[in-house]
């Protein structure tokens, strides 16, 4: 069997296959009796239907057809063997099938074009020597201080107030009832509807900014008990009920309860109702390695998340098609999962008007994904950056620990999942080690896109790099 190779585009690998004409007869002879053991022809038992007559009742045609494509399929993955190609998923024909049908004749070389998607060639420009900038997180001292505060809030006592009006903190008891504005220039006064929806009694509401509709906690604030009060107000733009959004709206309030919160002290018994700490200064120092560390993860995902980012610019890939999907696929899998677990019920979600769309919109992500693994994995080769078998091993124990029914995980899979990560870990390390990193202020790079996405917008220009920043790589 004759193979001639052809490199395409979309890292496919085209083949054109040549059947010797013995190959050719021997499947045609294969698909008369096939026809012949399974034919139901009446006056003929199974099996025992005379060839002519055969013939004559499927046409040769449909006896060529069922010929050429078993020799497709059959001699196509033999191909690939033969030629020890590492094909991704199935292959495609690149022949017209009815054309092949029609110049097949058993016993004659038969000649045919497949293609399939094989793994891509990878090609980086540059990995080492690169300037890369990465947003560092610090350590907030404050954070400690509102996480306390937060915990003093919700261990706090309401106590009733009856001597003064009601005041931000506070945590009140209203009743309240909504009305749309529609306003008619023509008309004295304005039209009412009321909101089925903006309704309920004894509805306990804590007076704190950013806790409402705009404007209803503003209106609470000075009433009296007992007082009933209209406050006008504007639903926002990007109210979740889109009957609602961006409309004007009264609503009546009537005050019943005022309760004022008495905090907790910040003191060992405090510290030991909150958390397994004996003391206040056990707590602190708790929450100010907590906070420290995941300063620190963080900053460490910016400098591997910028480092991807710089590598993914430089690097000339061609992803087949195949390679996407999947990737797509794992996406959308993930999604449906973390939806699950979150009560939704993803039938409903997805669905076969919705899916394409969640396909499509997945499709950078997943093009983005696999240009971060493939690039890592070629740096890996190039530089020999291996995983030792010992540290796969400790991972993957680490990982079933965390997992009570860990008979049920495949094993297998999570290995070469953890070698995965491990391999990405320390191919990020080796680069760390080979580039210009620069650690800037947390916020300043996205702030530094959006103003040059806002100067692009106005003027339609991209701006020049400052002398010093000719060629800065943002990680982002």
């Amino acid at each position: 069997m004759k193979v001639t190779q052809e490199k395409l585009p979309n890292s496919q690998m085209g083949l054109e296959i040549e059947i010797p004409a013995e190959m050719s007869k021997q499947a045609y002879e294969r698909a008369i009796s096939e026809f012949t053991r399974t034919a139901n022809i009446p006056g003929f038992r199974k099996g025992k239907v005379p060839r002519q007559i055969l013939i004559q009742r499927f046409g040769s045609t449909n006896l060529k057809a069922a010929a050429v494509e078993d020799l497709i399929k059959t001699k196509f993955e033999e191909a690939v063997k033969q030629e020890k190609i590492e094909a991704l998923g199935n292959y495609q024909l690149r022949s017209q099938f009815e054309e092949l049908v029609r110049q097949f004749e058993p016993g004659k070389p038969f000649t045919f074009s497949a293609s399939v998607d094989v793994p891509p060639e990878t090609n980086v420009k540059q990995y080492t020597d690169l300037t890369i900038r990465a947003e560092e997180v610090k350590y907030d001292p404050s954070q400690v201080d509102r996480f306390l505060e937060e915990q003093r809030n919700k261990q706090a006592t309401l106590i009733p107030v009856e001597d003064r009006r009601a005041q931000m903190g506070d945590v009140t008891v209203v009743d309240f009832a909504g009305r749309l504005v529609a306003s008619d220039t023509s008309a004295e006064t304005p039209s009412e509807t009321e909101i089925p929806s903006g309704k309920a009694n004894d509805f306990q509401l804590e007076l704190a900014e950013g806790g409402f509709i705009p404007g209803f906690i503003e209106g609470i604030v000075g009433m009296q008990l007992g007082e009933t009060k209209d406050v006008s107000l504007q639903f926002p733009e990007d109210y979740p009920q889109e009957d609602l959004s961006g409309k004007p709206a009264v609503f009546s309030i009537t005050l019943k309860e005022i309760k004022e919160k008495e905090l907790p002290d910040l003191d060992d018994e405090f510290a030991q109702e909150v958390s397994d700490f004996e003391t206040i200064t056990e707590l602190r120092a708790d929450l100010e390695a907590s906070y420290k560390e995941n300063a620190e993860r963080q900053t460490k995902a910016n400098k591997e998340k910028a480092i991807l980012q710089a590598l993914v610019e430089r690097v000339e890939v061609e992803i087949p098609q195949t390679t996407i999907d999947q990737e797509i696929d794992s996406i959308l899998t993930q999604t449906a999962m973390q939806l699950a677990n979150q009560g939704v019920d993803v039938n409903k979600l997805f669905t076969p008007e919705t899916i394409p769309k969640m396909r499509e919109r997945s499709r950078p992500d997943a093009i983005n994904s696999i240009k971060r693994s493939l690039v890592i994995e070629e740096i890996a080769k190039r530089e020999s950056i291996t995983v030792e078998p010992e540290a796969i091993a400790a991972k993957v124990e680490e990982v079933l620990e965390k997992y009570s029914e860990r008979d049920e995980i495949d094993r297998e899979r999570l290995q070469e999942f953890v070698k995965s990560d491990l391999l990405k870990e320390n191919t990020i390390g080796w680069l760390e080690e080979r580039c210009h990193l620069e650690l800037v202020p947390e916020g300043s790079l996205e702030s530094a896109r959006e103003a040059g996405e806002d100067n692009l917008e106005a003027t339609g220009e991209i701006p020049e790099p400052s002398a010093d920043e000719e060629n800065p790589v943002e990680g982002s």
